[in-house]
């Protein structure tokens, strides 16, 4: 019969353990919280019991206030560093998680860990136990026999090493009766345990072998070859005995406990499951949440033209639905469509199985009734009444994808008023993460059947398309029917935190602006990007060959440790930052060193054209639609926490403008043909702007007025010349000063951006709030306001929470001060331009206009236009964008025509 096994955890060790591994890239929450010491706590622990097993199971800590060890000697751990802020706050919260996972949780006052874990070891194995020790504390060695091992974790993965009694021996060289002696003489560091000075390990081993034991070592220390651990010895006699003492784990500590209390139990999975949402520890969820009973759900496989047509009489009398495609493929422009499920109660939802025809010239949809194997039914005349009903709510996750999938087969979605994608990104803009399986877990405490289940998902599974039917309805009708649910469930945050007026009337009608945009795609010219691809490949061969020549030798160009090598071994040159391979060649080290060198300045040359080359000049037109011979990118609205939009797959708003070659790339993009041209509209230091509204500095706000140069004035004031004499250095002074206040730049960024003392910067900083007064307490009065409620918002009221606004780590605090600053600016001007997107798409088709929006990079929009309508288009564009909200300033805005995006701009 087996032995029961115990498994007694060493609480502060673990607690440690965790924290430091995640310590270069700790684990935070939306709240900003660093949850790391929890996550790895827990973690380890699931591993314990699915791995091992236990019978029995308990986690001890050491109890606050001093021990029997410091009675004997007062120095006793007097050097141990205090323990990490981060990590103390999350002491309570693993407490909290061992006791809702019914772990016991042990602390004996006036005695460590160590000695309570000692005790209940030897009593569990003087009954028969078999007992693990999980720590890697070298003390507990001492208690290992043939009942009690150590189980101790590494330092980072999961990897455990297990020490039994001959494992001891192996490692140390000593059996476990003798580990007491070795420790007394070699001493212990983080416990401030003195040891005999010069002993280490490997003398306290070899010491230890030849006498038996540290008594018999200080007897026989005239005896010891070494002339310096000899006087040692004589001299530390009674600290080496002491130190024996205080490493002698108490194995007789007076600790009531019945063994039998610390059998496992059933966790309190309610208790779990809410503390695991609070943490946001979604990817552990799964382990405690259930799927609905399957009794309860009512998914339907439509197979029946009669069923598809109850289906849409009920949907027209619900008014609303949830929907969700099957589809072949994330990019909407190439995915073709398998099925559709619809919800339109919760628990609810049906699936329509769909035959589609490859997207080209005839698009097509077709539904197949079963027993009928020849019967094709075409779909989109009997979906369009419901789907063009723009009175009937759709609702999806991610609606741009289906609108636009959709559109390809000829059907037109209206109505598209609710996503449960944007509406959680609205009410939490600074999660990793959107997608429908982690917003179940978090919102509605539901485990989504996992990717790796789903049908044509997994390793060795078929296809999608070659999946069963009922197979597939229930992965999409799930889909569906949680659409529903979390809908219901966002509409009304979106209503109690006053964000539903910028979901309706801003972020839902931009998905159909940016469906048509990502739908239209941008032409590019080719020819003129294979011969920019060929110049820029000669051009490397050159800088290469320059390179080598400067070096003094062939080296591999990407390899940093070769090339750490080269500059700081061979050339000497001043070494800034080591990491764990070599010295660091970041571009700002590189951008250091070119002022001593010229090579350094040739590589970050080298890097930046291999970078362009391959991200764009290569990789654009491989990435052109084949059917319809045109670039398109994807906008996501709910990426950056500002509101910003960005772009991916590819991201063409990342093209460098300020750099000759990055300029040369927009030549690349141009309109359909000789009829068309580009035209760019860009607004014109649109968050300065937004600045002097929000703070109502008269300064500013006549400034820009009377259409001053904002850079000169600002050089002007805090240089205090006349603006006549403002030099093209004072400006680009004054224009660093001007950004850098408006991102919460202190006086070390605006030091190291202008390359000046701290004091000078903090001159600059504070005459320039002396000559612009209203925006320092702008300023002061975000900051205490963000500190108030928590949160800060655009002029429209888009919000961005800060939960580190009040941190007592000042890195923290003094970067959430800085986003407090910035978010009300840069939000609003995100704000702004979605706001004129819609208002311009809306006047284009009003006014039956062929122009179309093609591209929106940051704070410039681009169109491809008819040369018949430019000048109806530049004064539609024009008014749309400096009107989109109204400032105390004027919005001014800058548009340029072109056969090419460069040309344009």
């Amino acid at each position: 019969m087996p032995k029961k096994k115990l498994f007694l955890i060493d609480g502060s060790a673990l607690a440690y353990r965790s924290f430091f591994a995640f310590i270069k890239n700790p684990l935070f929450n939306s709240k900003g919280e660093n949850t790391s010491a929890v996550f790895g706590f827990v973690r380890f622990l699931f591993k314990i019991i699915d791995d091992e097993n236990p019978d029995y199971l308990a986690v001890v800590f050491d109890p606050p206030g001093p021990t029997f060890r410091h009675k004997q000697y007062k120095a006793y751990k007097a050097t141990r560093q205090k323990m990490p802020e981060d990590m103390r706050d999350q002491i309570p919260k693993i407490h909290k998680m061992i006791a809702a996972l019914s772990i016991p949780i042990i602390e004996f006052p006036g005695y460590e860990a160590d000695d309570v874990i000692g005790t209940l070891a030897k009593r569990a194995s003087s009954v028969g136990f078999e007992t693990y020790l999980v720590s890697g504390d070298k003390d507990f060695m001492q208690l290992v026999d043939d009942g009690v091992i150590m189980y101790n974790p590494k330092r980072t993965g999961d990897e455990i090493e297990i020490l039994d009694i001959k494992a001891v021996e192996e490692k140390i060289g000593l059996p476990p009766a003798k580990i007491v002696d070795y420790l007394g003489l070699m001493g212990d560091t983080s416990d401030n345990v003195p040891g005999v000075p010069g002993i280490g390990e490997k003398t306290a081993v070899q010491l230890i072998q030849q006498f038996g034991s540290l008594e018999s070592v200080l007897d026989n220390a005239e005896k010891v070859s070494r002339a310096n651990v000899r006087e040692n010895l004589k001299t530390h006699r009674d600290t080496a005995l002491l130190s024996k003492k205080l490493v002698v784990i108490d194995t007789a500590v007076p600790v009531d406990i019945d063994l039998e209390s610390l059998r496992c139990k059933e966790p309190d999975n309610e208790t779990v499951v809410r503390q695991f949402q609070e943490l946001e520890f979604n990817s552990l969820l799964s382990r405690f949440t259930r799927k609905a009973a399957t009794s309860k759900l009512d998914y339907v496989v439509i197979d029946a033209r009669e069923k598809l047509q109850e289906l849409l009489k009920m949907i027209s009398a619900a008014g609303r639905f949830a929907i969700h495609l099957e589809t072949t493929a994330a990019d909407p422009m190439r995915a073709e469509i398998l099925g559709i499920a619809f919800s339109l109660e919760p628990d609810q939802a049906f699936y329509l199985p769909l035959k589609a025809e490859k997207v080209g010239a005839t698009p097509g949809l077709f539904f197949q009734e079963s027993g009928d194997l020849f019967g094709l039914v075409p779909v989109a005349e009997l979906l369009s009444p419901i789907f063009k009903n723009e009175s009937i709510e759709k609702c999806s996750h991610n609606i741009k994808y289906d609108i636009l999938v959709l559109s390809r087969y000829g059907i037109g979605l209206q109505g598209g008023s609710f996503d449960t994608m944007v509406a959680s990104y609205l009410l939490n803009p600074t999660l990793r993460q959107y997608t429908l399986e982690s917003l179940a877990l978090e919102h509605l405490n539901h485990t989504m059947i996992p990717p790796t289940e789903s049908p044509g998902k997994g390793r060795g599974q078929i296809s999608l398309t070659d999946s069963p039917v009922n197979d597939v309805s229930q992965y999409a009708c799930e889909k569906a029917d949680i659409t529903l649910k979390l809908r219901q469930h966002f509409a009304k945050q979106l209503k109690t935190t006053q964000l539903h007026s910028l979901f309706t009337e801003v972020e839902i009608p931009l998905i159909y602006v940016l469906m048509e945009m990502e739908k239209a795609g941008v032409a590019l010219d080719l020819p003129f990007l294979e011969d920019m691809s060929r110049e820029m490949a000669s051009k490397l061969d050159q800088l290469i060959t320059r390179i080598y020549e400067m070096a003094g030798e062939e080296f591999n160009i990407n390899s940093t440790q070769q090339l750490g090598q080269i500059l700081f071994e061979k050339l000497k040159l001043p070494r800034k930052r080591r990491t764990k391979t070599g010295y660091s060649t970041d571009v700002n080290v590189l951008e250091e060193l070119a002022k001593v060198h010229e090579l350094p300045r040739a590589l970050i040359e080298y890097r930046e054209l291999t970078k362009l080359k391959s991200t764009y000049v290569d990789a654009l037109p491989k990435l052109v639609n084949a059917e319809t011979g045109r670039l398109h990118t994807s906008y996501n609205q709910t990426v950056a926490a500002t509101g910003r939009l960005s772009s991916s797959d590819p991201n063409l708003q990342n093209i460098p403008i300020r750099t000759e070659i990055g300029r040369k790339i927009r030549q690349g993009f141009v309109p359909s043909d000789d009829r068309h041209v580009i035209l760019d509209a860009d607004y014109s230091q649109i968050e300065l702007r937004i600045m002097a509204h929000l703070s109502g500095d008269p300064v500013l706000l006549e400034a820009f007025q009377n259409d001053e140069d904002i850079h000169t004035k600002t050089a002007a004031l805090v240089f205090e010349v006349p603006p006549e004499q403002v030099t093209a250095d004072h400006r680009r002074r004054a224009k660093e000063i001007n950004f850098g206040i408006m991102y919460g730049m202190g006086e070390f960024g605006l030091s190291s951006r202008l390359e000046i003392s701290r004091e000078e910067a903090r001159d600059f900083i504070t005459n320039y709030f002396i000559k612009y007064p209203k925006v320092n307490d702008f300023i002061i009065r975000t900051i205490s306001e963000a500190r108030e409620k928590g949160f800060v918002t655009t002029m429209l009221n888009r919000r961005r929470y800060l939960p580190d606004i009040l941190s007592n780590n000042r890195g923290r605090r003094e970067f959430a001060e800085r986003t407090a600053i910035n978010t009300p600016i840069q939000g609003t001007a995100a704000d702004l331009i979605k706001v004129a997107m819609i208002n311009i798409w809306r006047r284009v088709k009003t006014e039956k206009l062929q122009a179309k929006m093609i591209m929106q990079v940051h704070d410039e929009l681009v169109f491809e236009v008819p040369k018949s309508e430019v000048e109806t288009v530049k004064k539609l564009v024009k008014q749309e964008m400096e009107e989109a909200i109204k400032l105390n300033v004027p919005v001014k805005v800058e548009i340029g025509v072109g056969p090419n995006w460069l040309a344009a701009h």
